[in-house]
């Protein structure tokens, strides 16, 4: 059987905490929160879920082809897992080669983001799963290499407040930023109570409550200079969900009014790419003879504009009428530049 890249991982950060003399009986919870924290930056490191801890356990205990049939217990007078050998451990299994390129994988995805101040402190976790697995002090494999190629992570003015930021949210601290437009050379200084960090083609942007200005802002890290964690803490407004903040927006900007149904249409032969690489969310598909339209539910933006503009001739906007007319005289103007 064909492990997912990052099982095996997991298994042993369960391991070691079955293994914990100084603190024997670590609950479910403590297990996936444990897993979650190690793998926090890959695409399921920050969403495990209980299910997924309790299948880890049952795969450990049960499944034949990977060969650990580890003697995991329950105890209900300690409310925790244990291993019932105290002298057990997963790290006596040999790992075949496909193991190790899968871990290998896991951790070299992981590993591209390792120059950004917000992951930084994971990369000396996942050189610990290295050693611990006896593969190699270096994470990076030039075979690996040779067979996959990540897109690269450009350094972008602000990235070095990721982690001050960062704190600020997770202990609901103020900040106190200075921050300078584009083309201004005014610099001002400005306090937000950070609610959420959010990413956009490689550029960080961070979202928060300005009581200065009574509402909520967004402000882009590369256009900040300095950033300070006040000691003056703060509570998140009620009516702020970050997962409904951008529910309707395209790319940064929030949505602050109604969506809108935007129906683009499309040649035939944009089919497979928009069916495997939505646009957005809320997308829907309807096929033609010799053309399908997508539907969307939007706030109409600068980047939704630019992402329509993308595609040229291939696609029509159909409805609504101003947002094809504003299509419409963007691509009118950009005729103008081409004109002898």
């Amino acid at each position: 059987m064909s492990l997912h890249k990052y099982a095996l991982i997991r298994y042993r950060i369960i391991d070691s905490l079955l293994k914990n003399k100084y603190q024997p009986f670590p609950t479910i919870e403590k297990l996936r929160a444990k897993c979650e924290e190690d793998l926090f930056g890959s695409e399921d490191g920050e969403h495990i879920s209980m299910s997924t801890i309790e299948k880890d356990l049952r795969a450990m205990r049960e499944d034949i082809s990977l060969g650990f049939e580890a003697p995991i217990k329950y105890s209900r007078t300690n409310k925790g897992y244990y291993y019932t050998d105290p002298d057990y451990t997963i790290q006596n299994i040999p790992l075949n080669n496909e193991d190790v390129d899968a871990i290998k994988l896991a951790a070299n995805t992981l590993f591209n983001f390792r120059e950004s101040p917000l992951f930084a402190q994971f990369k000396f976790a996942i050189e610990k799963i290295f050693d611990r697995l006896n593969i190699a002090d270096e994470v990076q494999d030039d075979r690996l290499e040779n067979l996959v190629q990540f897109d690269s992570y450009p350094d972008y003015p602000g990235n070095e407040f990721l982690a001050d930021i960062y704190n600020g949210i997770t202990k609901n601290q103020s900040i106190e930023l200075t921050y300078q437009k584009f083309n201004s050379d005014e610099q001002t200084s400005r306090q937000l109570d950070p609610y959420l960090l959010k990413e956009y083609q490689y550029r960080w942007y961070v979202i928060g409550f300005s009581k200065e200005k009574g509402k909520i802002i967004t402000y882009a890290l590369d256009r900040i200079k300095s950033i300070t964690v006040l000691e003056l803490a703060f509570d998140v407004i009620n009516d702020f969900n970050p997962e409904d903040f951008f529910k309707y927006s395209f790319g940064i900007t929030e949505s602050k009014t109604k969506p809108q149904n935007i129906l683009l249409k499309f040649k035939l032969n944009q089919l497979g790419y928009l069916q495997t690489k939505t646009l957005h969310e809320s997308q829907t598909i309807s096929i033609f003879d010799t053309y399908f339209e997508l539907s969307l539910q939007l706030v109409p933006s600068f980047e939704l504009y630019e992402k329509i503009l993308s595609y040229g001739s291939r696609v029509e906007v159909l409805s609504p009428p101003e947002v094809r007319n504003r299509v419409k005289d963007l691509c009118e103007a950009a005729s103008k530049v081409y004109k002898a």
